[in-house]
């Protein structure tokens, strides 16, 4: 059995989190590999974070393609072999004319779920703008959703399985600046990195839009390093590159932002 309650010291997403133990705890005994649901990114960071020091499993976390947020995780005993191509996982396209009734990320999403599937068995939803969308989800979800799921708002529309390889994804654009601040705060950075100023930045962190590492801080004095990554809902991602001090005493910060 592994030291739950040491793995759940800490934790955030503690519910969640304790069925990957229990989990990994069938994966060890049986000898099989078990799946997680599909996870959020703060999820996959603390289950990640927590396994790390264990030497009795592994883990691989995988979601259809390199930059997907929800991923499923697959657990295995360390001495059996496991990859990404292991994680069970299917692909869906919606298509629809959507020319006249432009739908959204959320759009899609709650079709879906108002099928009656819940929001942990679909992975990523990629919108295709007037043609649809295509989503991730488990396997067994795939028939469900093809017999079900006929309409998107007030368009309607084919639901059917299509290869990972067939995903239309777009590459996120980057953009490389630099920046140089009196301190390291999140206001400071984030503002400058995001193009925006400062006080609409303290907006968006007490309205808990911003995460840090996939966690959420709703405080604008949050000291950053070098490694973080800022993300803010709608608005893209912002990677904390090389951080160097100033003659001025100010510091002087590489910052890479995905749109």
């Amino acid at each position: 059995m592994l030291p739950r309650e040491e793995l759940l010291k800490g934790v955030e997403n503690r519910e969640t989190v304790a069925r990957v133990i229990d989990q990994a705890d069938q994966a060890i005994k049986t000898w099989e590999v078990v799946f997680t649901d599909f996870l959020s990114p703060p999820e996959l960071v603390e289950i990640q974070q927590a396994f790390n020091r264990l030497t009795e499993v592994q883990l691989v976390a995988w979601g259809g393609y390199p930059q997907a947020e929800r991923q499923r995780i697959a657990i295995a005993r360390a001495e059996l072999p496991l990859d990404s191509s292991q994680v069970s996982i299917a692909a869906i396209d919606i298509a629809g004319n959507f020319l006249f009734d432009q739908s959204t990320h959320r759009d899609f999403l709650g079709a879906m779920l108002g099928c009656g599937i819940v929001r942990e068995k679909t992975g990523d939803v990629i919108v295709l703008g007037e043609q649809g969308a295509q989503a991730i989800v488990v396997p067994e979800m795939v028939e469900f959703l093809g017999m079900h799921l006929n309409q998107v708002r007030s368009v309607p529309v084919k639901t059917r399985q299509i290869e990972l390889s067939e995903l239309k994804i777009r590459e996120p654009k980057k953009k490389e600046l630099t920046t140089v601040e009196a301190s390291l705060r999140l206001d400071a950075i984030a503002s400058a990195g995001f193009g925006m100023s400062r006080s609409k930045m303290v907006d968006f962190i007490d309205g808990g839009d911003v995460r840090v590492n996939w966690k959420e801080v709703t405080q604008a004095s949050h000291i950053l390093k070098s490694g973080d990554l800022i993300a803010i809902r709608g608005k893209g991602r912002l990677e904390i590159g090389e951080i160097a001090v100033t003659k001025k005493e100010r510091y002087r910060v590489q910052l890479t932002r995905f749109i």
